[in-house]
């Protein structure tokens, strides 16, 4: 079989090139009628998906169980140290040889930069990485590209802003990549504590990608096509005093953006960086958003399991 997405596992969003990205939006545009509807396919039909979460997780989680099971598939796995053998000392190795055995394929959320790459290396079965830590989430910066896709019919040549903690947030460090790709400008909004990791900013100038960073959101509002907002992450932060001093760096709400020309969007779960009174508005795209990760989650896990049978 000629493979036409070429990867094996999904780690890291700088494994993939340009093409590789369009052919997973398209796939997800041709799969987006199932996950709508009550419809189901065969294609992954008595594939079973090892789904191993020991960090929470809502969208991310049930996004792929609901991919997976639209393809015909089914699930196992925990949702949770303390749901799994883990809790009595088993080592992240040993625990990934046991999911290979029972799976097809395995999703792995950890709290460890770097986690998704290691049981990659050491199983035989595709690898997913549903966010590792601080470092990457690739699929949810693919869903990301799809929600900007769907809305603006390109990608190419729009300015997006990347607002609140891009230190830490693992969201923005993919999707700032992916967005390089695309020729997007990207302005890069937050406290100078939460500020961009320079390794980022590194590699985005050496593709010699446009980027400005400011923290004033005021600076860019009227420029920008997304407005991209991430909350502030109490757990990824050594020291809580140092969140205490920036929590609700930004708040957007209806005034700030009532009358622009953007969209708003998040990849949720949100606490207090966007008011409810933006919900029931034409700029609202982060509940979209989330339903998205069904069409391109179902367009990966196709991809990848029939790649590897």
């Amino acid at each position: 079989m000629i493979k036409i997405f070429n990867l094996n596992d999904v780690i890291s969003i700088k494994d993939f090139q340009k093409k590789d990205i369009e052919f997973i939006l398209n796939e997800a545009e041709n799969l987006e009628k199932i996950a709508k509807s009550q419809e189901f396919s065969d294609e992954l039909a008595g594939k079973i998906l090892g789904m191993m979460f020991f960090e929470p997780s809502t969208r991310t989680r049930l996004s792929f169980e609901t991919s997976m099971k639209k393809l015909g598939g089914n699930c196992v796995g925990f949702a949770g140290s303390s749901a799994s053998s883990v809790s009595k000392g088993e080592s992240l190795a040993d625990t990934s040889k046991m999911f290979e055995a029972y799976s097809d394929a395995l999703i792995i959320r950890h709290s460890l930069e770097g986690a998704a790459k290691f049981i990659s290396d050491i199983v035989d079965v595709p690898v997913i990485n549903a966010g590792d830590g601080a470092g990457q989430h690739p699929t949810q910066t693919l869903l990301d590209l799809y929600t900007i896709k769907r809305q603006f019919d390109k990608i190419k040549g729009l300015n997006v802003a990347l607002v609140g903690d891009l230190k830490y947030g693992r969201t923005v460090h993919s999707l700032a990549y992916a967005l390089g790709m695309f020729d997007a400008q990207m302005n890069f909004v937050s406290p100078d504590e939460l500020k961009m990791p320079k390794e980022t900013l590194h590699d985005l100038k050496k593709n010699n990608v446009k980027f400005h960073e400011t923290n004033n959101l005021k600076n860019v509002i009227d420029e920008i096509d997304v407005l991209y907002v991430t909350r502030i992450q109490k757990e990824r932060f050594p020291d809580e005093e140092e969140y205490s001093k920036i929590k609700g760096a930004y708040l957007i709400n209806h005034d700030l953006v009532k009358g622009k020309d953007l969209i708003v969007m998040h990849p949720l779960p949100r606490v207090d960086e966007i008011s409810t009174d933006v919900d029931n508005t034409k700029y609202n795209k982060y509940f979209e958003q989330a339903f998205y990760g069904v069409p391109v989650r179902m367009a990966i896990l196709k991809n990848i399991i029939k790649n590897k049978f």
